[in-house]
């Protein structure tokens, strides 16, 4: 299907081409940087049947499209004769909006955390399968693999498969740090795998080491120096990706070109490990304790406001971009026992989802009508924007008995002190990400997500009796 008299509306909605500063898109999203967002015709946009919405976040203007979003860039492109970006380039160019500090911080979170998502998404499902096979209960009495002894090697070898992502985790963040922050990537990688050499006490059995005091050390000149790992350790990683990608480039314009391979790499590995290992890991790890420690103590000692405060907060989060700030901080709950906060993420999925699909009932627009049911869908798999963006902010009600439902729901499952051991796919699969214990409880929210969304966004909307 061709999409240019779609794609020529949508230059004139966002000013005209003069008015473009450049363009990419993600897997549903059209994102502009525009030279000035207020000659953005937001009604002309919206008025498009292939337009789902319209929003601004980190200095773009995103046009929601959908699975077609491809398509319809390629028509903008070439009626344009605008350059083809990389999401990165663009993210440069929409750096020179203005900024608070805040968003800088989140943009940068945003931009090294979303290209590792696969390989930690991926590792989340894989775990949830292996619970599947080694817990007993679920299918049989006993476990699958005491069922069935003859997988017992397969669910080994899923396992290993599964924690590979965690147990190299820096080498993962340290690339991505030193690619975003314009330094050699596959240096990012070499410093990402320091830190989880064999030679070093794996940071898994520090607890047991420090009970013990047989917690090995580097002597150097007389200072000690802990010889311990990061594994599942996220700030010392980032920050150091962030030191040796700054260091590198001084490097490169100090030394001569004729002796950069003798000297700017090997300088560069050298001191940021050292650096590492005596000042960014020691300070880093206290201040991610530090997070994670209040995290837990919220949870554990007033449950019910915490989780109504995730609860509430995380789709105005995602509507703004600012819920990557907390991928780091899922991935240190994790390795500290359990994540208390990605369950809720899950119910806020169902409960925007289900706000959609009440909203197919109620909706008379021709346009719109089985949009909800299709975004509704979408967000039941973990993908919210098409329910948010396409329905449930467009008419604010649905999104508020959405953000209010995941909020009380929340408060309760944080009462019940329910954990997640991994990052999986939030929505219907999300129960894979969850122990076992657990299971009856995240059920049990999971159907009063769906039916209480479902039901309050549905009677409001027949109350009101508005034209939809």
């Amino acid at each position: 299907m061709s999409y240019q008299n779609e794609a020529k509306e949508i230059i004139k909605g966002v000013g005209g081409k003069e008015n473009i500063a450049a363009l990419t898109h993600c897997v549903t999203r059209l994102r502009f940087v525009l030279h000035d967002e207020n000659k953005a015709e937001k009604s002309l946009l919206e008025s498009l049947e292939v337009v789902k919405g319209t929003f601004k976040a980190n200095g773009q203007y995103q046009v929601v499209i959908g699975p077609e979003v491809s398509k319809v860039y390629d028509s903008v492109i070439e009626q344009t004769g605008l350059e083809s970006m990389s999401k990165q380039e663009v993210k440069d160019v929409a750096a020179v909006v203005s900024l608070n500090p805040l968003q800088r911080v989140i943009k940068i979170l945003g931009d090294v955390f979303v290209p590792i998502l696969p390989a930690i998404v991926t590792a989340g499902l894989l775990m949830g399968l292996n619970n599947l096979l080694t817990n007993p209960g679920i299918f049989f009495t006993g476990s699958v693999i005491e069922t069935f002894p003859g997988i017992a090697d397969l669910s080994s070898m899923i396992n290993t498969i599964a924690n590979t992502s965690f147990q190299f985790l820096p080498a993962l963040i340290t690339w991505s740090t030193v690619k975003y922050f314009k330094g050699s990537p596959l240096l990012g990688i070499v410093l990402g795998l320091v830190f989880v050499h064999p030679d070093l006490m794996n940071a898994w059995n520090y607890g047991q080491a420090l009970t013990s005091g047989d917690i090995p050390q580097w002597t150097i000149l007389g200072f000690s120096i802990t010889k311990m790992g990061l594994q599942a350790q996220v700030l010392p990683a980032l920050v150091s990706g962030y030191v040796l990608a700054k260091m590198e480039i001084g490097l490169r314009k100090r030394v001569p070109e004729t002796i950069q391979l003798l000297v700017v790499a090997p300088v560069a590995i050298l001191i940021t490990s050292i650096l590492t290992f005596v000042i960014i890991a020691p300070v880093t790890i206290y201040i991610g304790n530090t997070i994670v420690g209040g995290i837990v103590w919220l949870f554990s000692h007033v449950p019910f406001l915490g989780g109504i405060a995730y609860g509430t907060g995380l789709a105005p989060l995602v509507v703004t971009g600012m819920h990557h700030a907390f991928l780091p901080i899922h991935i240190q709950l994790m390795a500290n026992g359990g994540d208390y906060i990605w369950p809720i993420g899950v119910m806020s999925s169902l409960a925007q989802g289900s706000a959609a699909i009440a909203m197919n009932f109620l909706i008379k627009d021709k346009k719109l009508k089985g949009v909800g049911l299709a975004a509704g869908l979408s967000a039941y798999m973990g993908i919210t924007e098409p329910a948010m963006f396409g329905i449930n902010l467009k008419y604010k009600f649905p999104f508020v008995f959405a953000i209010l439902t995941s909020g009380l729901i929340g408060g309760f499952m944080a009462t019940q002190h329910v954990i997640a051991t991994s990052v999986g796919i939030s929505g219907l699969p999300g129960f894979l990400s969850i122990p076992l214990e657990f299971w009856p409880t995240f059920f049990i929210c999971m159907a009063l997500s769906c039916v209480v969304s479902f039901c309050s966004t549905y009677f409001y909307g027949k109350m009101k009796n508005q034209s939809i």
